[in-house]
């Protein structure tokens, strides 16, 4: 493989921008994947939270003191600057939490809890990731509501038509991923919504697979949620997004009680609120979490959001291409993959299997149910490889792993636990 690839696209080499890049792996370099899982972190997110840390750390909004105020601006500018990248309305629709998971939680308790009714319905789709499945489950165990699949088509893909056909007038929630985070699939989001607002149900959008590969204007789709994830964009870890119309925040239950959501507290008097945002964000926040998520934005907005897609898609597209070519390899999803993941079988041979041989030969994937069992289930196998690209990914390690899938052989899970899902999410 070239260990000088070209830039892609962009107007400088990426790949220098990561220092992990450059690390050691048994006398290579990584071929690193596996960025649906989680990217890596370029220098700039790294010096930015570096910078926080030794220059303006202190708690937010809990003093008058120099770093305190300098803390609390940067959180609060991180907050702007993630409401400019998904074109929200304000800083006042952006509630910063762990993760996509945390965020759908906090719609499904905050909000959904007080919204359903015995008989209501939710609305999911067949593709979804766990997160965006059993937080929906257990509300409507747990309020009588009915949760409703919307199935997919043999591609995996799912048509605003045949969502909207299980839309009915009980309908109170719909809740579907933006990109599936299995094959890459890209929801038509922007039908969905509005075939759901028909009904009047309130949408929620597990963005977490979309936001590195592709722009979202929040207002364009009229997502009432959006929820995304900072780590799946080149972001640090634990740090997370839930995007709500002021509207629907101001509805909302805080979930967790405790300091920086509350004006007025008494042992037996009324209490007097925090307005969302702050509401939803009791206790201390990760605020080098928001500084390094505002600086990942800076960060794609400088490659340019257009040029990030089209190399994901066009390495994605790539690789797809090059493993249908091969006999014995299922490529999952839509001819044409766009949203930046390739998830495949191989006749006979375990995932786990085919995933240890990647790993020998230095290339990093994903290997099993990739935390959406029942969407795997559908397809009929054990489990997938994903192989999902990002901004310093080529063509040559899309060509590598091509090359290194038609060698792949049977080894201890295809002999010995065929049907095995132990290392399932």
């Amino acid at each position: 493989m070239a260990t000088e690839p070209s830039s892609g696209g962009f107007h400088r080499d990426v790949r220098a921008d990561f220092p992990i890049l450059a690390a050691d792996l048994d006398g290579r370099p990584p071929v690193y994947l596996d960025n649906a899982a989680t990217t890596q972190k370029p220098r700039q997110v790294l010096d930015a939270m570096h910078a926080y840390y030794c220059q303006d750390n202190s708690n937010v909004g809990r003093s008058v003191h120099t770093l305190s105020m300098r803390a609390t601006d940067r959180y609060e500018q991180a907050r702007e600057r993630v409401a400019r990248f998904v074109n929200a309305s304000g800083g006042n629709e952006i509630v910063f939490t762990k993760g996509t998971t945390e965020s759908v939680n906090l719609v499904a308790e905050g909000f959904g809890r007080e919204l359903l009714r015995a008989g209501d319905e939710v609305l999911i789709s067949g593709l979804e990731h766990h997160s965006n499945l059993l937080p929906w489950r257990r509300l409507c165990e747990r309020t009588g509501a009915v949760l409703k699949v919307a199935a997919v088509d043999e591609h995996g893909e799912l048509s605003a038509a045949a969502f909207s056909a299980q839309l009915s007038d009980r309908t109170r929630i719909v809740a579907v991923a933006h990109v599936s985070n299995v094959q890459g699939t890209v929801t038509p989001v922007g039908e969905v919504i509005e075939a759901a607002h028909a009904r009047g149900a309130v949408v929620v959008v597990d963005g977490a697979q979309a936001v590195a590969h592709r722009a979202v204007d929040v207002q364009a789709l009229d997502a009432d949620f959006y929820c995304f994830s900072a780590h799946k964009m080149y972001g640090p870890l634990g740090t997370g997004v839930l995007y709500g119309k002021a509207g629907h925040l101001a509805r909302m239950e805080a979930l967790l009680m405790g300091g920086g959501m509350v004006r007025r507290a008494s042992y037996d008097g009324p209490l007097t609120l925090a307005p969302p945002p702050h509401l939803m964000e009791s206790g201390t926040p990760n605020i080098a979490g928001a500084v390094g998520l505002a600086a990942a934005m800076d960060y794609l907005d400088d490659l340019g959001v257009e040029r990030v897609a089209a190399h994901d898609a066009e390495l994605t597209a790539r690789a797809a291409a090059g493993l249908r070519a091969q006999d014995g390899v299922t490529v999952f999803g839509a001819q044409r993959p766009e949203g930046g993941i390739v998830s495949f079988a191989v006749d006979g041979i375990h995932p786990y299997d085919v995933g240890n041989h990647l790993n020998n030969a230095g290339i990093a994937t994903r290997t099993g149910v990739h935390c959406a069992m029942p969407f795997v289930d559908s397809l009929g196998v054990v489990g997938t490889v994903r192989a999902s690209f990002g901004v310093y990914n080529t063509a040559e390690e899309a060509d590598l792993l091509v090359e290194t899938v038609k060698t792949a052989e049977k080894g201890f899970w295809s002999l010995e636990h065929p049907n095995d899902r132990s290392l399932a999410g």
